[in-house]
């Protein structure tokens, strides 16, 4: 009986383990934002009842999900022994799992993140088939790899929402604005996170911005982006009417990016380039969860 509770117990921990290391909460997030940017954004004069039925915009939604969370599995695998550095906890929960065990896993995601993409169309075979191989070539080498690192890894973030403005074929110059405005925000985080993983990086010779500049250049660049940021915003402000209510998100942004700058140079330590990370990431998703007063007048 006892032995057969601890069993349970193994598994159930194996099971939180396994939606760790394929960020499950992230996934959540990602297939969220994909829905409300598909009736708000890509597809504003349709109605729930059109996107949530139409089938092909799921089996397009699970494949990215797919390919992202196979992509997270080989990721954690690479950086196996960074993480045992930077994030000792984590890399205890996730590595519950035998190695063998993500790597099926990974083969298995990919899997079935061809074939709905097949379903699809035969057209976005190519498409999938270049993301898979990008996210492994990124996890594999290109991590390494000076300033490359963090411009691919961004445009990996970025392409599922791509595959979306594919799927619609809408290239408005609003689409291309908050596509600016996300690059830049997680282009920033990115930054944030190696400077928050500079043990790690450096033990691992990771030639990451922060490693072969220094905390200072790093943070003179991030400064900037910041302000490049500021770009985008203008251009979405700019949008009022079609904004609506999300043009209160933007605005709220400005502020937020000034204090971001702010903590970033009057706290240089390990602690506070995490609160940094977290805050980037709430205002991410807050960006997304605000897509939905675009139907809310002013």
């Amino acid at each position: 009986m006892l032995f057969k509770k601890q069993h349970i117990n193994n598994f159930g921990i194996q099971i939180l383990a396994l939606f760790a290391s394929v960020r499950g909460y992230t996934l959540t997030t990602i297939i969220v934002a994909q829905y409300l940017s598909a009736r708000y954004i890509f597809a504003p004069h349709s109605n729930w009842h059109h996107i949530l039925f139409d089938t092909k915009l799921l089996m397009l939604v699970f494949a990215t999900s797919f390919a992202i969370a196979g992509g997270y599995l080989i990721n954690n695998f690479y950086d196996a022994e960074k993480d045992q550095i930077n994030r000792p906890h984590k890399y205890l929960l996730e590595h519950r799992v035998p190695a063998s065990f993500q790597l099926f896993c990974y083969g298995l995601l990919n899997t079935l993140a061809l074939v709905l993409s097949m379903l699809v169309s035969w057209r976005t075979v190519p498409f999938f088939l270049a993301y898979i191989f990008g996210i492994w070539l990124y996890s594999h080498l290109l991590k390494k790899q000076f300033w490359a690192s963090n411009v691919f890894a961004v445009v990996l973030a970025v392409i599922p929402f791509f595959a979306i403005t594919l799927y619609f074929k809408n290239f408005s110059s609003l689409v291309f604005y908050h596509a600016s405005f996300l690059f830049l925000i997680v282009l920033i985080r990115d930054l944030i996170k190696d400077l928050e993983n500079f043990k790690g990086d450096w033990v691992r010779d990771y030639k990451t911005i922060a490693v072969v500049f220094g905390e200072r250049t790093t943070k003179v660049l991030l400064s900037f982006l910041i302000t490049l940021t500021f770009i985008p915003i203008a251009l979405l402000l700019a949008q009022k009417e079609v904004l609506q209510s999300m043009w209160y998100y933007f605005i709220f942004t400005i502020p937020f990016l000034f204090l971001i700058v702010l903590i970033l140079w009057r706290s240089p330590d390990q602690k506070t380039y995490l609160w940094l990370h977290n805050l980037l990431k709430a205002l991410i998703v807050a960006g997304i969860l605000s897509i939905v007063l675009v139907r809310f007048p002013l």
